[in-house]
């Protein structure tokens, strides 16, 4: 089994990645290459993902921009 991730525009168009992924063992390892790349990954002009085993579609697709709204919160400039 292989896990892979499909990179897509907002439009659901297949992106070039601006992180090269490779092919997971796991769909845990394919998560967490995602959860360490995912900034990196919007900020190259991937808006969302979808997970892929063997070719056929786990769950997405899923927007990158929706992580940066969530729990974490993104660093902010110091108030003067």
């Amino acid at each position: 089994m292989a896990w892979t991730w499909r990179f897509e525009k907002a439009d659901g168009t297949e992106t070039e990645p601006a992180v090269q992924p490779e092919e997971f063992p796991t769909q845990s390892d394919a998560e967490s290459w995602l959860g360490e790349v995912w900034r990196e990954l919007l900020e190259g002009g991937t808006d969302q993902v979808t997970l892929q085993e063997d070719g056929s579609t786990v769950y997405g697709p899923m927007s990158l921009h929706e992580a940066t709204g969530g729990g974490e919160q993104e660093e902010q400039p110091a108030a003067e």
